[in-house]
Protein backbone atom coordinates (compact mmCIF):
# COMPACT_ATOMS: atom_id res chain seq x y z
CA UNK A 1 0.00 0.00 0.00
CA UNK A 2 2.99 2.38 0.75
CA UNK A 3 4.26 1.56 -2.51
CA UNK A 4 1.12 2.13 -4.34
CA UNK A 5 0.80 5.56 -2.13
CA UNK A 6 4.08 6.88 -3.32
CA UNK A 7 3.58 6.07 -7.05
CA UNK A 8 0.13 7.74 -7.38
CA UNK A 9 1.66 11.05 -5.55
CA UNK A 10 5.22 10.77 -7.58
CA UNK A 11 2.58 10.75 -10.76
CA UNK A 12 0.62 12.90 -9.08
CA UNK A 13 3.56 15.79 -8.68
CA UNK A 14 5.14 15.08 -12.33
CA UNK A 15 5.07 17.94 -14.39
CA UNK A 16 6.17 16.13 -17.52
CA UNK A 17 4.77 12.32 -17.67
CA UNK A 18 6.34 11.92 -21.38
CA UNK A 19 10.21 13.11 -20.34
CA UNK A 20 9.73 11.13 -17.35
CA UNK A 21 8.98 8.02 -19.22
CA UNK A 22 11.04 8.92 -22.63
CA UNK A 23 13.81 6.78 -21.68
CA UNK A 24 11.57 3.45 -21.28
CA UNK A 25 10.22 3.96 -24.77
CA UNK A 26 13.34 4.75 -26.43
CA UNK A 27 14.86 1.64 -24.65
CA UNK A 28 11.53 -0.70 -25.83
CA UNK A 29 11.81 0.31 -29.42
CA UNK A 30 15.45 -0.08 -29.13
CA UNK A 31 14.86 -3.66 -28.36
CA UNK A 32 12.37 -4.15 -31.26
CA UNK A 33 14.99 -2.41 -33.55
CA UNK A 34 17.67 -5.10 -32.25
CA UNK A 35 15.14 -8.31 -32.82
CA UNK A 36 14.79 -6.77 -36.03
CA UNK A 37 18.19 -5.96 -37.00
CA UNK A 38 20.68 -7.60 -34.77
CA UNK A 39 23.49 -6.62 -36.85
CA UNK A 40 22.46 -3.01 -37.48
CA UNK A 41 22.79 -3.41 -41.25
CA UNK A 42 19.04 -2.36 -42.80
CA UNK A 43 18.57 1.33 -43.37
CA UNK A 44 17.42 3.36 -40.77
CA UNK A 45 13.55 3.97 -42.19
CA UNK A 46 13.36 0.27 -42.79
CA UNK A 47 14.37 -0.77 -39.44
CA UNK A 48 11.66 1.84 -38.02
CA UNK A 49 9.36 0.24 -40.15
CA UNK A 50 9.92 -3.91 -39.31
CA UNK A 51 10.75 -2.64 -35.59
CA UNK A 52 6.97 -0.78 -35.52
CA UNK A 53 6.01 -4.65 -36.94
CA UNK A 54 7.52 -6.31 -34.67
CA UNK A 55 6.15 -4.39 -31.66
CA UNK A 56 2.26 -4.86 -33.27
CA UNK A 57 3.45 -8.60 -33.34
CA UNK A 58 4.68 -8.71 -29.21
CA UNK A 59 1.24 -6.59 -28.56
CA UNK A 60 -1.11 -8.86 -30.55
CA UNK A 61 0.28 -11.87 -28.51
CA UNK A 62 0.11 -10.52 -25.29
CA UNK A 63 -3.88 -9.72 -26.49
CA UNK A 64 -4.26 -13.57 -27.85
CA UNK A 65 -2.77 -15.16 -24.80
CA UNK A 66 -4.78 -13.00 -22.57
CA UNK A 67 -8.15 -13.55 -24.75
CA UNK A 68 -7.28 -17.49 -24.27
CA UNK A 69 -6.72 -16.87 -20.30
CA UNK A 70 -10.04 -15.11 -19.88
CA UNK A 71 -11.35 -18.03 -22.07
CA UNK A 72 -10.20 -20.90 -20.22
CA UNK A 73 -11.35 -18.93 -16.62
CA UNK A 74 -14.53 -18.60 -18.59
CA UNK A 75 -15.14 -22.54 -19.26
CA UNK A 76 -13.44 -23.74 -14.96
CA UNK A 77 -16.65 -21.73 -14.31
Amino acid sequence: MRARLAAHTSWANCPDRTARTAAARKAAQDRFERQVDPDGTLPAHERAQRAQHARKAHFAALALRSARARQARRDQQ
